[in-house]
């Protein structure tokens, strides 16, 4: 354990200043990584719950319940359903509600993907900081083995060099493991993503299946005479029950 101690001692020591930036980034990232995890894992059990206490509800058609039980719930899929209630007041077509319910997804959204793509930035940073680190040092190892004396110039070379690679290598070290949480986040946010899509569809499909919306319309346009007739017919009848 002592040994472990010296060596990353040693390997911080020697490293320069470049060593200090990186570990800001990294501590940062981690910091980032953290709060995102949480906070994506407190929104996927929040969202299951709700769905699971709201699903009785539809399932009943109180249009006066399940509204109140949206404006009290703060759970993401609740108020993008929301969304879709507050259409049918004014229309009962399949398609306005689910351009209603899209536009709740998209302000929901950004809630669950901020800060998420900073990781790769930081990422990209640690390794460029690396770098440059490695170049400075390496310029800063042939000035000084320049001007040294000869029987000196091997030793402080391979000095040189190596708090030059120090620097290399944790950078790369911050790097890879912002890229993987990086990675990871972005999966955990596709996930509850489309468990959310799946909550929307099942809602218009319920609601569908009870004639409380309309499947939807259709639209042909006819040329008579030059001039474009559109004509519109409700289908909302003719669909079998999903």
């Amino acid at each position: 354990m002592s040994d472990f101690y010296m060596v990353i001692t040693n390997f911080f020591s020697e490293g320069g200043f470049f060593i200090y930036p990186i570990g800001l980034v990294l501590a940062v990232g981690l910091a980032i990584a953290f709060e995102r995890w949480a906070f994506l894992t407190r929104e996927r059990i929040r969202n299951i719950k709700a769905f699971e206490s709201f699903l009785p509800l539809l399932r009943t058609t109180d249009m006066d319940k399940m509204q109140l039980y949206t404006r009290e719930s703060q759970a993401p899929v609740t108020r993008i359903i929301a969304c879709g209630l507050d259409m049918m007041t004014v229309s009962k077509q399949r398609a306005d509600i689910e351009n209603a319910m899209n536009e709740g997804m998209l302000e929901t959204m950004p809630r669950l993907e901020e800060r998420t793509s900073y990781l790769a930035v930081l990422a990209n940073i640690a390794t460029l900081l690396g770098l440059l680190g490695t170049i400075i040092g390496l310029i800063g190892a042939f000035t000084a083995v320049a001007q040294a004396d000869p029987a000196q110039k091997s030793e402080l070379l391979s000095s040189s060099i190596s708090v030059a690679m120090n620097t290399t290598a944790f950078g790369l070290i911050a790097a890879i493991p912002l890229l993987i949480l990086h990675s990871v986040l972005q999966s955990k946010t596709a996930k509850i993503v489309r468990s959310i899509e799946m909550s929307a569809v099942k809602f218009l499909n319920i609601m569908t299946m009870h004639r409380l919306i309309e499947a939807g319309i259709t639209r042909y346009i006819e040329k008579e005479t030059g001039v474009e007739r559109t004509e519109v017919k409700e289908i909302g009848d003719e669909l079998p029950a999903t």
